[in-house]
């Protein structure tokens, strides 16, 4: 693609459009409420922890054991996806199990891995 086809090189403002659009924007601080939820998604093993968890509930020793990394190492990052409200809890005895908080993070989770997939086709 050469430099031209990457810019617009028109001068008309298509009013409508900016007006409409800028009817549905919401408010700034919503944008950077959003910019920070990705944040937590940038961390290869917070996402590795949303993947396992996305098949299956499961406590610390089991993710520590499945990802090679100590309790202490899991326990950190399940702390920050509980308090980006990524994952919840249930706890049965002494056990505390670890699941995707809502159906909205496990499309999340399944459709980035579906985007990924599809590139690599």
């Amino acid at each position: 693609m050469g430099k031209n086809e990457l810019s617009c090189d028109c001068d008309v403002i298509h009013e409508e459009v900016v007006a409409r659009v800028a009817k549905k924007m919401p408010p700034e601080e919503s944008f950077f409420e959003l910019s920070d939820f990705f944040k937590v998604f940038g961390d290869s093993t917070r996402i590795r922890i949303l993947w396992a968890l996305d098949e299956s509930e499961m406590c610390v020793c089991d993710i520590a054991v499945l990802l090679n990394m100590t309790k202490s190492a899991v326990s950190h990052q399940l702390r920050q996806l509980r308090a980006s409200d990524l994952v919840k809890t249930r706890r049965d005895g002494k056990v505390i199990f670890y699941s995707l908080a809502d159906d909205h993070v496990k499309k999340i989770i399944e459709m980035a891995v579906e985007h990924l997939e599809e590139r690599e086709q």
